[in-house]
């Protein structure tokens, strides 16, 4: 009976230290994860929207609740332009899901740019939607409340030749954006006139 005690004891103790050790290296790898994701997917995108921002919107980010998920926002200065941008998931493309960050004007409600972060897509075809802006750029000036579709599907989006299912995942993932950009508004103009009167980093 003592031995059993013993056993028992010694594998609580070995599954605690176990779980502790998982625990620490999940925290580490995270953020590991999230650095990396930041710097060579989003980052690229970020410094092309916001080119001529006033602040840093990468050192400016914060994180707002969205129901189970936690957003990551890139908040931008641009003249007397109130930016806020945030990424989205453009589910059904060819080859998987299109993550796509979208920059809105938080002041008139119209996405003012975008741009294709992750991809698995065809070289040469799926991939244009990353790598030739002029597809995106379609989306400039759009209001939040109009709906983004391809024109095979009764919209107004030109697909890119040959990858209309890529064309449509982004769209998806445009209109994802927006919806998730009008449920979080009020929170994040709050935090926009706070980083207005913190006057933001530069």
């Amino acid at each position: 009976m003592n031995d059993m005690f013993k056993m028992v004891l010694v594998l609580a103790v070995l599954c605690s230290a176990s779980g502790g050790i998982l625990a620490g290296v999940r925290s580490l790898t995270m953020d590991r994860i999230e650095y990396q994701q930041l710097k060579f997917e989003k980052e690229p995108v970020i410094r092309s929207i916001f080119a001529d921002a006033d602040n840093d919107p990468m050192t400016d980010r914060f994180k707002l609740t969205d129901g189970d998920t936690q957003r990551t926002i890139f908040p931008g200065k641009v003249g007397d332009q109130n930016i806020v941008a945030l990424e989205a998931l453009g589910k059904g493309g060819f080859s998987g899901d299109v993550g796509l960050l979208v920059a809105f004007d938080i002041d008139s409600d119209t996405i003012v740019g975008s741009g294709v972060t992750t991809h698995s897509e065809t070289p040469g075809f799926g991939s244009k939607a990353k790598e030739d802006p002029s597809f995106v750029a379609q989306f400039e000036g759009r209001d939040v409340s109009s709906a983004a579709s391809v024109k095979n599907d009764g919209g107004d989006i030109d697909a890119i030749s040959g990858a209309t299912i890529t064309s449509r995942a982004v769209c998806v993932g445009l209109n994802e954006a927006s919806a998730i950009y009008q449920r979080l508004k009020p929170e994040l103009k709050k935090s926009m006139d706070n980083l207005a009167s913190k006057g933001g980093s530069n």
